[in-house]
C-alpha cells in the first residue's frame, strides 16, 4: 500500500498504516451487521448524523479488528498465567481507551462500538465508562478557580481515576464510577455506575492518552488497544457552535440546567458566546493536552466535516 501523504499535522504515514474508506471497509470480511435501524436512532448523539452505512464501513472492520486483538491477549494470558506461573487465568477486561476533542464525537463513537462489540459471542459483555465521573466536584474546582479550565487535566481526580482502572485491569468482581450530569454541569453526589465483571471496558475522555512527567502511573498504562477521533480544528469548532445553538434552544431551557441563564439569548449571542467558550477553554485544551496525545494511539480515525469518517491511521504492529 502506498498512501498518500497526510496534510500537515497529522501522523505520519511512517508509523500508522492509512486507510481510505473504501479500502478499510473491505476489512470487513465477512462480519455480519446485526444494528438495527431503531437501535441506532437510540444511540446517536446529539445532531450526529450517523447511518448504517458507517457502522457497516467502519465499526464492523473495526469490531473484527478488536476481536482478533481480545482472543490473541487471552491466549497470551492463558499462555503465561497457566502454563507459565501454574495459576488459573486472572479474567481481566480488555480496555480500550477513546480520546478526543470535545464535540468531535466520543460519546457516540464510544456507544456505537459498545453496541457492536457486545454482538460477538468471544466477548457479550461490554462496558462503557466516561471520564466525566472523574472530573472534581464543581464546588472543589471553583474553590481552586478551575472553573475555566474544566476538562484540562487538573480538573479530574486522577488518584480516583487510576484506582478505578487498576481495580478493573486487576479483574476486580463488582467496580464503581461516580456519575455524571450534564444538565447539572457537575458530579452526582452518591450517585455511581455499578460494573459487573466484564469482557471489554470502554474508557471514553478527552485527556486519556495524555502522560504525565512526573507520574508513575497513567491510564493509558492499562489500555490494551486505544482510539483518537480526529478532524480539522475548524471542523470541530462549527460542529460545537451547532451544538450549543441546539442546546441552548432544548436542555438549557430546563429550570434546572447550569446553563439556563443562556436561555434567551437570541442566536447571534449564543453563537458569540459559543465561540467564546470554544476559543478560550475548549481550543485552549486541545492545542495543549489533547491533540499531542494524538500520535499515541494504535488507531486515528479522521472525521470529514459531514461527521463520516474519511480515512483511518493504523498504527503499525
Amino acid at each position: 500500500m502506498n498512501p498518500p501523504m497526510p496534510p500537515e499535522g497529522w501522523p505520519q504515514p511512517t508509523r500508522h498504516l492509512v486507510f481510505n474508506r473504501a479500502e478499510w471497509a473491505a476489512l470487513r470480511a465477512n462480519t455480519p451487521l446485526s444494528l438495527s435501524e431503531a437501535e441506532l436512532v437510540q444511540l446517536r448523539g446529539f445532531n450526529e448524523p450517523v447511518s448504517l452505512d458507517e457502522v457497516a464501513d467502519v465499526f464492523l472492520p473495526l469490531s473484527r479488528l478488536i476481536n482478533i486483538h481480545i482472543m490473541a491477549a487471552r491466549s497470551l494470558s492463558s499462555a503465561v498465567e497457566t502454563g507459565f506461573l501454574g495459576r488459573p487465568r486472572t479474567a481481566a477486561p480488555y480496555i480500550i481507551g477513546i480520546a478526543g476533542s470535545v464535540a468531535v464525537g466520543k460519546s457516540t463513537f464510544a456507544r456505537l462500538l459498545q453496541a457492536v462489540l457486545s454482538r460477538w459471542a468471544d466477548h457479550p459483555h461490554v462496558e462503557l465508562v466516561t471520564t466525566d465521573g472523574f472530573l472534581l466536584p464543581t464546588r472543589v474546582l471553583e474553590e481552586r478557580g478551575l472553573m475555566q479550565r474544566k476538562g484540562f487535566p487538573e480538573s479530574y481526580d486522577m488518584r480516583q481515576l487510576i484506582a478505578f482502572l487498576a481495580a478493573a485491569k486487576s479483574g476486580a468482581d463488582t467496580l464503581s464510577a461516580p456519575t455524571y450530569s450534564h444538565e447539572l454541569y457537575d458530579v452526582v453526589p452518591g450517585q455511581e455506575q455499578r460494573l459487573d465483571r466484564s469482557d471489554v471496558l470502554i474508557f471514553e475522555g478527552l485527556n486519556v492518552l495524555q502522560t504525565v512527567s512526573n507520574a508513575s502511573v497513567v491510564a493509558s498504562d492499562f489500555f490494551d488497544f486505544s482510539i483518537y477521533i480526529d478532524a480539522e480544528t475548524d471542523v470541530i469548532e462549527a460542529w460545537y457552535v451547532d451544538r450549543f445553538l441546539l442546546l441552548q434552544q432544548t436542555a438549557f431551557q430546563k429550570p434546572t440546567s447550569y446553563f439556563h441563564h443562556y436561555k434567551d439569548l437570541d442566536r447571534a449571542q449564543a453563537e458569540e458566546v459559543a465561540r467564546d467558550i470554544w476559543r478560550n477553554i475548549n481550543l485552549r485544551n486541545l492545542n495543549e493536552n489533547i491533540l499531542p496525545t494524538r500520535e499515541r494511539a494504535d488507531l486515528v480515525i479522521r472525521k470529514g466535516p459531514s461527521h463520516l469518517t474519511e480515512e483511518l491511521w493504523l498504527r503499525r504492529s
